[in-house]
């Protein structure tokens, strides 16, 4: 993106209870990246977990918000102003209904999508102007409630391929710390 830091925020919920599911694709992505560094995550003042590493080469602040993820605005917010890390230096990683399961897609800025993630996210930073690495969980089957569909695991068939798409993903932000957004674009969008 630049010589400037870059913080790398996923989404998700705290707790046992919600490890496992689909709307904690964030935090997937992001426990990939620390293992990839070679860092633990350790408590930030601003209610997150942090990491400071260098990804590709360049410096980053890796982050999970600690609260629940429709108000995860706050402790972003808070760990980029302690880093003093602008909006336009912020990849955050999230979960997405409105791509089908398996799918990835970067992208600077736009609309919410009716997730309450990363509204929070907007609202707090009063800014659209980050990059987002939206990771496909595809619909709910039949009737059932979007807000119930995010909170389950993932199906046993879907499972399996889980582990190769928060690779992916993980590679996508690490692409777009190295070589800007419209590059990973090209690589990953495609």
């Amino acid at each position: 993106m630049s010589d400037d830091r870059v913080l790398v925020v996923g989404l998700g919920n705290p707790g046992p209870r919600y490890a496992a599911t689909r709307h904690n694709a964030g935090f997937f992505v992001l426990d990939l990246l620390a293992e990839r560094v070679g860092g633990k995550f350790k408590a930030h003042k601003g209610h997150a977990d942090v990491i400071e590493a260098r990804l590709a080469g360049h410096p980053v602040v890796l982050a999970k918000p600690k609260s629940f993820m429709n108000e995860s605005g706050g402790p972003l917010v808070a760990v980029s102003r302690f880093y003093k890390v602008p909006a336009e230096q912020i990849v955050l990683v999230h979960d997405e209904l409105d791509l089908p399961f398996g799918t990835l897609r970067l992208k600077r800025g736009g609309g919410e999508g009716g997730h309450n993630g990363v509204k929070s996210v907007s609202a707090a930073l009063g800014s659209k102007e980050y990059v987002r690495v939206r990771f496909g969980i595809g619909r709910p089957p039949g009737r059932q409630e979007p807000a119930d569909f995010v909170l389950r695991e993932f199906s046993v068939g879907e499972r399996k391929e889980v582990p190769f798409l928060v690779d992916r993903a993980a590679d996508a932000v690490e692409a777009i710390v190295a070589k800007g957004v419209e590059a990973a674009q090209n690589e990953f969008n495609g």
